[in-house]
């Protein structure tokens, strides 16, 4: 597996496969062709169906247009057999001769890969690739998930994590202040801090479901404004981590060393998806998203309450295996109905699975690779007009204003 920094990437929304990617993607293009009088760029399947509403277009045109004006094809009806978030980039000189054509796939998470340059291009970090493995090695050596991330990252991996959970708090702190209406058309008014103020004025539990809502929240209405945000697995998904970790900071005061600790302990479960199965909604649905960082979450909490590893595992599980079939229908191809109400139902789902895990003795019939494999053959089983084109579901007859 690569390194877990693939997993967190700090960047700006609304999405990392159709902003982040495309935007990394456009940079590389251009540093090929400084001198290219005009650029054209097809976009083909997912990115193509819901591109404008991702932002998709500007996040090209950022790296592209300072050198040349760009030319948009919009292919949603053709799905490239690599991966549905398809681009194909091509320079044009001075007598609109098309030179040096390049197809690339933004395959979720930001990361980008096609057949000359395949995920597995990127320098592998960790030999071992399944939870099962990870779990084994803990259990004989009687260390924690952190400490295999430690003996296997390079030495400046606490220093990035830092940074990562440094990133997450400013987001969710940024969105408790934000007011007014998200951008987009959908009039769609941000909520975190009516629900953070609101939970102030319920008890123990009411008030720390409201508040990690609230929390969860505010991170997904900044990534859905474009803000700075991180990648935990995906864009879209980035309230869920971010939620649970600051709610237990707040509420438990956990050291930032321990949140750490934590952080890479969900980054390994975010990993082992993204090896084996798939973090893109284009690709799996929702569940790939949302469903791995509740995962994600689940672990973390339980990493910080002392749980076992095979209780971590556990909870890990859970917060995967309950979201398995989750759609990506966003409503006019925006990252905010339904992906920032379920960022919030995602991080209180995964507090649940550690506190289930917690009762148990980590011991259960299916394991956290199972659910992954099933997880993907879910996903490639959805049609793929549940699968980011805004085609089905929820996005279904709501169109752009």
């Amino acid at each position: 597996m690569e390194t877990i920094k693939e997993v967190f990437r700090i960047g700006n929304g609304p999405s990392s496969s159709h902003t982040m990617g495309p935007r990394k993607a456009a940079s590389m293009y251009a540093g090929r062709h400084p001198d290219a009088k005009s650029f054209q760029v097809t976009l083909y399947g997912s990115l193509a169906a819901t591109g404008k509403g991702h932002f998709t277009d500007m996040a090209i045109e950022s790296s592209l247009s300072p050198i040349a004006p760009v030319t948009f094809i919009w292919q949603p009806q053709i799905f490239l057999p690599f991966h549905p978030n398809g681009m194909k980039f091509e320079s044009l000189d001075e007598n609109g001769t098309i030179t040096d054509p390049w197809t690339i796939f933004s395959i979720g998470g930001g990361a980008l890969a096609n057949e000359e340059m395949p995920p597995a291009f990127n320098k592998q970090v960790y030999e071992m690739n399944t939870m099962t493995e990870i779990l084994h090695w803990c259990e004989k050596s009687g260390k924690s998930y952190w400490e295999y991330v430690q003996e296997n990252e390079e030495s400046g991996i606490w220093d990035y994590l830092n940074e990562v959970w440094k990133t997450m708090q400013a987001s969710v702190e940024r969105g408790l202040e934000s007011e007014g209406v998200l951008p987009g058309g959908l009039g769609l008014r941000r909520k975190a801090a009516s629900y953070f103020i609101k939970a102030s004025g319920y008890t123990d539990n009411l008030r720390t479901r409201g508040l990690v809502f609230a929390y969860a929240l505010a991170c997904s209405e900044e990534n859905a404004s474009g803000g700075r945000i991180v990648t935990a697995p995906t864009c879209g998904s980035c309230g869920v981590l971010p939620a649970v970790l600051y709610h237990q900071k707040k509420s438990r005061q956990f050291s930032d060393t321990r949140i750490l600790k934590a952080l890479a302990t969900a980054g390994i479960v975010g990993n082992i998806v993204k090896q084996n199965a798939s973090i893109s909604g284009a690709e799996v649905g929702c569940q790939g998203e949302v469903g791995v960082a509740c995962a994600m979450a689940a672990a973390a909490a339980n990493q910080l309450f002392g749980g076992s590893p095979a209780q971590t595992e556990y909870a890990a599980e859970m917060g995967l295996e309950h979201h398995l079939g989750l759609t990506c229908d966003p409503v006019c191809g925006l990252v905010q109905i339904p992906c920032i109400e379920r960022n919030a139902f995602a991080a209180t789902r995964a507090l649940d699975a550690n506190i289930y895990a917690t009762f148990t003795d980590g011991m259960h019939r299916v394991s956290f690779d199972k659910v992954v494999a099933v997880m993907k053959e879910t996903g490639h089983a959805i049609p793929s007009l549940y699968k980011e084109t805004s085609e089905g579901g929820l996005a279904k007859d709501y169109k752009q204003m």
